[in-house]
C-alpha cells in the first residue's frame, strides 16, 4: 500500500483530561461472534497490530500536551454489477484500507491519517496530528469502565464476501425481465447492485474500544418508455444494512414495478402554472425536505458557530405543536443506523423537535462538549481519511391524527408532491430549493392532472412553522439517499408523513 499521510486541522472544543489506561472491549454488530473479548482481539488480528502498540500510538498522539485521541481503522470491500441493453456486462471490487489519527486541544483539532498500518506510520501521523493539536496539559492514566453496547441494528445471515458474483447476476437479470415484461412500451433498462462491508476498530485515550461489523446493499433500477414518439424516463431504488439476504423476488417485484409506474404517469403529466400556493408533502421521499432545509439546519457545528438561523431557538417553539421531528440511528437494517457512531458513542434515537419545541441539535463529541452535554451519537464520518463531524441518520417526523385525502381536501388550489430527484439549500438563510419530478395538480379538494419537472422554493424554518396538517401515514423512504457535506458524503434516510404547508413558492411554468 502507498504511504501516505493527510492533515486536517479546525475548530474544537475543549473536553476534559484523559490519558491512556487499557483498552475496554465491546462487541458491535459482528455476525457469529457473541464474546467482546474474542471481537475485538479479532479485530486486532484483522488490522495486524496489537493492543501495545495503539496504547503506543495514543501516548503519542498526547505527547505534545492534548486532552484527548482516538484511532479509527477502517478496511472495507465493494463491489459492484450492472445491467444495460439487457445483460450484465460490467463489474468493479474496491478495497479501502487504513487508519486516521485525531488529536483535541482546547479548540484545536489535528487529524492525519496512513494507507499502511505499521507502527512507524501509524507514530508518524500520531505525532503529525498532536503537533497540530498541541497543548500543556499533562495527565496520568486513570481507571475507567468498560463501555459495553448490547444491541445491534444490523446483524447479517450471509455475508457479502461468501457471495459469488455469479450468484449475484441473475437477479438483475430478473429485474430487466420484469421490467419489460411489465410493460410494452418499455424501450431500455439500466440496473445496479453495489454491496459493501466494513470492518471498524475504534480506540481512544479514554479506554474505550469497539469493533463494527457494517454491511450496505443498494439496488437500482431505471426505465426508458416511449409513446408516439415521445420519450420519459425514472426509476427506483432501496438501500440497506443487510447482507445477500436483502436479494428476495420480493424485492425485484417491488423494484420493477415501481420504475414502470414512475416513468409511465409521466406521459400524462404537466408542468403548472408557478406561483405561491399550498403544497402536500406526499409521505416518505418528500422526508427529504426536513433533512435538506431543516435537518441540516440542526447539526451542531452549524449552531455553535452560529451559521444556523435556529441557533438560539433553542427549547423555543419553532412549529406546530403536532409536529415531532427525530432523527434515529437505531432503525433495524436501516442505511442511516448506527450501532456505535465513529466518536465511539452509542446509536440512539433523537428528538430534534417534540410537540413543536426544539429540543435538541444533532451532537458529535466537540459539539457535546462545547455545549456540557451528551453526544447524540451523531459523529460520522466518509472512510478513516475523515475526521468525524455532525451528521444526521434516519431524519422523519412522526404521524399525525389525520388522513392524508382529508388534508387534500382542504386545498382549492395547490400541488402534490411525492418524487424529488435533488435539491439545494443555504444553512444560514434556510432557504432551499427543490426539484420535484412528479406529483399532482390540487384543484378543489381533489388531486386531478398529474404534474413534473416542477421547483419547490421557501425558506426551512418558514416552511416548518406553515406546517399546519399531519397525515398519520408516516412512512421511510429506503431509497440510495447520500448526504454530502464538507467534502463527506454519508449514507442517510429520510421520511415524513403527508403534510401541508400552507404556502410555498411553486416553479412552473409563466
Amino acid at each position: 500500500m502507498d504511504r501516505r499521510n493527510f492533515l486536517r486541522t479546525g475548530g474544537m472544543a475543549l473536553l476534559g483530561s484523559l490519558a491512556v489506561p487499557s483498552l475496554g472491549e465491546t462487541l458491535t454488530g459482528s455476525p457469529g461472534r457473541s464474546n467482546r473479548k474474542a471481537a475485538v482481539s479479532a479485530a486486532l488480528a484483522h488490522f495486524g497490530v496489537t493492543e501495545q502498540e495503539l496504547r503506543k500510538v495514543l501516548a503519542a498522539a498526547l505527547e505534545k500536551g492534548g486532552d484527548y485521541a482516538d484511532l479509527f481503522f477502517e478496511h472495507t470491500f465493494s463491489n459492484g454489477i450492472s445491467l444495460r441493453d439487457g445483460a450484465v456486462n460490467r463489474s468493479s471490487a474496491n478495497i479501502d484500507f487504513g487508519m486516521g489519527v485525531r488529536v483535541l486541544s482546547g479548540d484545536q483539532t489535528g487529524y492525519a491519517y496512513v494507507e499502511d498500518v505499521t507502527p512507524d506510520e501509524m507514530l508518524k501521523a500520531a505525532r503529525t496530528a498532536a503537533r497540530i493539536a498541541s497543548g500543556s496539559r499533562k495527565t496520568e492514566p486513570v481507571n475507567l469502565t468498560e463501555k459495553r453496547v448490547t444491541k445491534n441494528y444490523y446483524s447479517v445471515a450471509t455475508p457479502w464476501d461468501a457471495v459469488a458474483l455469479k450468484d449475484k447476476m441473475p437477479y438483475l437479470q430478473k429485474l430487466n425481465d420484469k421490467i419489460f415484461a411489465l410493460d410494452k412500451r418499455v424501450q431500455k433498462v439500466n440496473a445496479s447492485l453495489n454491496d459493501s462491508t466494513s470492518h471498524i476498530l475504534f480506540c481512544n485515550s479514554e479506554g474505550v474500544s469497539y469493533y463494527d461489523y457494517r454491511p450496505m446493499v443498494v439496488l437500482r433500477s431505471s426505465c426508458v418508455m416511449e409513446e408516439n414518439g415521445k420519450f420519459e424516463n425514472f426509476g427506483a431504488s432501496r438501500a440497506h444494512r443487510q447482507g445477500y439476504e436483502f436479494l428476495t423476488d420480493d424485492i425485484i417485484d417491488t423494484l420493477a414495478r415501481e420504475s414502470v409506474e414512475k416513468t409511465a404517469i409521466l406521459f400524462r403529466a404537466i408542468k403548472p402554472k408557478g406561483g405561491e400556493m399550498p403544497v402536500v408533502m406526499g409521505s416518505g421521499g418528500s422526508g427529504i425536505l426536513l433533512h435538506e432545509a431543516i435537518g441540516h439546519a440542526f447539526e451542531a457545528d452549524f449552531n455553535r458557530k452560529n451559521i444556523s438561523i435556529f441557533s438560539d431557538l433553542l427549547n423555543k417553539k419553532v412549529c406546530n405543536e403536532h409536529i415531532s421531528v427525530v432523527d434515529d440511528g437505531t432503525i433495524p437494517f436501516n442505511r442511516g443506523s448506527v450501532n456505535i457512531d465513529d466518536d465511539g458513542v452509542d446509536g440512539q434515537k433523537t428528538y430534534i423537535v417534540k410537540e413543536g419545541m426544539l429540543t435538541s441539535f444533532l451532537h458529535d463529541r466537540v459539539s457535546a462538549g462545547h455545549y456540557g452535554i451528551p453526544s447524540t451519537g451523531n459523529g460520522r464520518r466518509e472512510s478513516f481519511r475523515f475526521m468525524p463531524i455532525p451528521r444526521m441518520r434516519a431524519t422523519y417526523m412522526e404521524p399525525g391524527d389525520m388522513k392524508e385525502e382529508d388534508i387534500i381536501s382542504t386545498v382549492k388550489k395547490g400541488v402534490f408532491v411525492d418524487q424529488f430527484t435533488n435539491g439545494q439549500v443555504q444553512i444560514g438563510a434556510g432557504d432551499f430549493t427543490f426539484f420535484v419530478k412528479s406529483g399532482y395538480l390540487i384543484e378543489e379538494g381533489k388531486l386531478t392532472q398529474p404534474i413534473k419537472d416542477i421547483n419547490i422554493i421557501g425558506n426551512g424554518p418558514k416552511a416548518l412553522a406553515d406546517m399546519t396538517m399531519v397525515a398519520n401515514n408516516d412512512k421511510i423512504d429506503n431509497g440510495s439517499w447520500t448526504c454530502g457535506k464538507n467534502g463527506q458524503s454519508c449514507p442517510v434516510t429520510c421520511g415524513m408523513p403527508s403534510a401541508l404547508v400552507s404556502k410555498l413558492t411553486v416553479g412552473g411554468e409563466n
